[in-house]
């Protein structure tokens, strides 16, 4: 298998909502954003499925001197290599795949997150990160397209955190701050169990998570106004992508936070319409000014 088919069956098999982004872009493109995934792909999975914190740690060194070898020119795995590709065509900057191994290794400490400046570097770390890389294969000519990647970042970030909030405390994790819960009175226990017929717990759970709904409603918003016109047609595709999650955040909303109860997943189907309508839209708004959205 070649390096760039390892790399699409690895962003194909994962199910994720970027893959439909990634189904719009040129080849070129669309070979380099793929190579990315898969290396996030890589490095994720083994902070999430990997139990012994010491063999985590020892195959996260393994990809972080396998990121040496890349811009060395001498990659050994298939994504790897794919990354080697990747870097002759695009600027990417080596601390970019640093700082993301960083944040699989704060998953891989078990340490709680405390206080929403650890929620904020963790956000940068695993996705702030990825919005850089994904600008420098998109394009961009403007500095503040940096602020929209890194904002954006955070407002998908915050969208995977609220939809998983369940899922990972399978896996005994809970990314929202111990210092905010505390202030909503909201305890690890009501996470892990959820909305219950407790009247008081429930709708303390209710306003932590819309609190941080806000805050990922503001992060998109951030990201749109920071977006220069100038960038525009060529970030369509971040935009898609930020599409899709905020139906993810849209669906929070509809099952009034219970993904306990209720699931905020969105179909293959539904991913790719969104998709497809916000791919049309912008078409459509660099002939007639239309103004930024997310809402399809």
């Amino acid at each position: 298998m070649s390096p760039e088919k390892y790399c699409e069956d690895k962003t194909r098999g994962s199910g994720s909502s970027f893959f439909y982004a990634f189904l719009f872009l040129s080849p070129e493109k669309r070979r380099a954003m793929m190579a990315l995934y898969a290396f996030c792909r890589e490095v994720d999975d083994i902070a999430d499925e990997i139990k012994e914190k010491e063999v985590a740690v020892r195959k996260l060194v393994f990809w972080q001197e396998e990121v040496d070898r890349v811009f060395e020119g001498v990659a050994r795995h298939p994504v790897g290599k794919e990354l080697m590709w990747t870097l002759e065509h695009y600027p990417i900057e080596k601390k970019m795949f640093t700082e993301m191994i960083e944040g699989m290794l704060m998953d891989v400490s078990g340490k709680p997150m405390v206080t929403d400046e650890d929620l904020d570097l963790y956000c940068y770390r695993v996705a702030g990160v990825v919005g850089l890389m994904s600008i420098a294969v998109f394009g961009f000519t403007q500095e503040a397209s940096k602020t929209f990647a890194l904002r954006m970042g955070d407002a998908l970030q915050l969208t995977n955190i609220l939809r998983d909030v369940y899922e990972d405390t399978k896996i005994e994790r809970i990314y929202l701050p111990q210092q905010t819960r505390a202030k909503f009175k909201v305890t690890d226990h009501d996470i892990r169990q959820g909305f219950t017929d407790n009247k008081e717990s429930n709708a303390n759970l209710k306003a932590l998570m819309q609190h941080y709904y806000d805050k990922a409603e503001q992060a998109y918003a951030d990201a749109l106004k920071a977006l220069p016109e100038e960038d525009r047609q060529s970030l369509t595709p971040s935009l898609m992508m930020g599409a899709i999650y905020y139906a993810h955040l849209a669906k929070l909303k509809k099952v009034d936070f219970d993904v306990w109860q209720h699931p905020a997943r969105l179909t293959p189907l539904k991913k790719i319409w969104v998709a497809w309508k916000a791919y049309r839209y912008e078409k459509k708004a660099a002939k007639n000014g239309l103004p930024l959205r997310l809402d399809f």
